[in-house]
């Protein structure tokens, strides 16, 4: 169902079709937690940060990590510090500045990164659960159809559609013509949903494009993922030895883990606001996958990955030897 929100008249008899600035919302306005809340969110973006760059490096680093799951690792690695970054450290100065307003363009700069950003991360995890059903159900072949050629082309086209997703998206925000001065954005960020309900034109056509782009850019890679996992399931239940079936679930445990995550917190932070909203809450949710699965996504792969570990214990006992 759609709603319309119309604007007051003594609004609409205004000239409203410029917009200098809006107002983020703050996680808390007790001024007693704004230290606690600054060391707490610099400390999860600096662990974020390093954890993902450590994966990176270490992908790059061992000629035995250079196949196409690492490849994609190293993506995905590289796409969470690019979504971490694009709101925690605005929210971080925000709260030692005790100032919550951003600019116009800065806001439609944030929300194009965040859009690309976090569109990126979702593509990636679609070919992801693609590259195990390959490396799960037709292992002989895997080399072959797993080459570098597709590699690279996957994640080309993943960034291709992140960018129109996020230009799209650009797009509607430059369509609306009416927002109320100084408005305040219910979320910490620049959320392109909560941009959308403030405007007061006529969003019809808007929300025709945001069901669309949602629909597309939701329904079709969270099928292609089921898909993906329907086949190594029923795959991995056809192997006869018990060794075997956990050994074939190992290789795609922290996917699936890293999938539940990033959907579980995203998809229960939007139903969550659909079913009861309130403006607090959802901004403190939203925590959740912006800023906590970017920085749980490096301990999921590298606790649960011998590979990973292996290397990064080599460079400690190499900084050991120089030291």
């Amino acid at each position: 169902m759609l709603f319309f929100k119309r604007c007051p008249t003594y609004l609409q008899e205004q000239n409203l079709t410029h917009v200098s600035e809006f107002h983020l919302m703050s996680l808390s306005e007790d001024p007693g937690l704004q230290p606690l809340l600054f060391g707490l969110f610099l400390s999860m973006y600096l662990v974020a940060v390093l954890g993902n760059l450590l994966i990176i490096l270490a992908v790059s680093s061992d000629p035995h990590l250079h196949t196409p799951m690492y490849f994609f690792l190293s993506n995905l690695s590289l796409a969470d510090i690019g979504f971490i970054s694009t709101t925690v450290p605005n929210m971080i100065v925000n709260i030692q500045t005790h100032n919550d307003v951003i600019s116009y363009m800065g806001c439609l700069t944030q929300m194009s990164f965040y859009a690309i950003f976090i569109c990126m991360g979702y593509m990636l995890l679609t070919v992801m659960a693609y590259d195990r059903f390959v490396a799960i159900c037709h292992p002989l072949h895997y080399t072959v159809i797993m080459n570098p050629r597709l590699c690279g082309f996957s994640i080309l086209v993943s960034f291709l559609l992140s960018l129109l997703d996020s230009q799209l998206h650009n797009l509607m925000i430059l369509q609306i013509t009416s927002f109320k001065d100084d408005v305040e954005i219910a979320s910490f960020f620049c959320d392109p949903s909560e941009l959308l309900n403030l405007s007061c034109s006529n969003t019809f056509y808007n929300n025709l494009v945001k069901y669309f782009l949602g629909a597309v850019y939701g329904l079709f890679p969270i099928s292609g993922i089921l898909f993906s996992y329907y086949k190594i399931v029923s795959t991995i239940l056809r192997i006869p030895s018990s060794g075997g079936r956990c050994k074939a679930f190992s290789t795609c445990g922290s996917h699936l883990a890293v999938v539940g995550l990033f959907l579980g917190t995203a998809f229960g932070v939007y139903l969550g606001s659909a079913a009861s909203y309130s403006p607090r809450k959802g901004a403190v949710a939203s925590v959740m996958y912006t800023v906590v699965t970017p920085m749980l996504n490096p301990f999921i792969y590298g606790l649960r990955n011998s590979e990973i570990k292996s290397v990064l214990r080599r460079w400690q006992k190499q900084q050991k030897c120089l030291v």
